[in-house]
């Protein structure tokens, strides 16, 4: 993570948003010193204090018995990032910089039963396939019972009890307002969505 603090976001429930909203995450493991990444789409679940993370991944995939073996992995979720220019700022003797949104989740994981699997699955439909309405959602009933089972031996899904949840929220909060302001007016004007929403989550900062 970024080592200034002032750009660290300790809101749970911010950080619970952000994640969910960038739930296609990064998984990392290790083993023998060397390093796996995966992409896969997680689900959080919090009660209480906990924060407990699930997602699959493809049994071929090397990442897969990397976690198996090491037990520990780091998730990472990236938000919204945009490139800034110095000439924003209204200063002299700046530098580019880029902010951005980020969440990272480390904790131990361990795989999940067939039928916690199958749960997992379940759930992920649910949650994706709401999104798709008016589109009647997509169950597994529609499915050949066999052909899942068959499917469902290929992936192995994992459950992460996060002990440690933290995010960054890199949004130019170490710059003079009216520098800040200078970025946003500027962000405002790009093209892209990306720059769009961090020019948004900067406005949103109180100054």
């Amino acid at each position: 993570m970024h080592p200034s603090r002032v750009f660290h976001e300790h809101d749970r429930a911010l950080l619970l948003e952000t994640a969910r909203q960038n739930a296609f995450a990064l998984i990392i493991s290790c083993l023998n010193n060397r390093p796996f990444a995966a992409h896969a789409p997680v689900l959080l679940d919090q009660a209480g204090e906990d924060i407990q993370l699930r997602f699959h991944l493809a049994n071929a995939n090397p990442a897969t018995e990397a976690l198996k073996q090491s037990g520990q992995a780091l998730v990472v979720f990236t938000g919204p990032h945009a490139y800034v220019s110095p000439d924003w700022y209204g200063q002299e003797d700046q530098v580019g910089t880029w902010n951005y949104i980020s969440v990272e989740a480390e904790g131990p994981a361990t795989p999940l039963t067939a039928d916690g699997t199958t749960q997992l699955l379940d759930d992920l439909s649910a949650v994706y396939e709401a999104t798709l309405a008016p589109k009647p959602a997509w169950t597994r009933d529609k499915m050949d019972p066999a052909k899942f089972t068959r499917m469902l031996t290929a992936i192995t899904g994992f459950q992460l009890t996060a002990t440690r949840f933290e995010g960054i929220r890199k949004l130019n909060q170490n710059k003079p307002e009216a520098a800040r302001q200078g970025v946003i007016s500027a962000l405002n004007d790009a093209p892209d969505p990306l720059s769009l929403a961090i020019a948004d989550e900067m406005h949103k900062l109180k100054p």
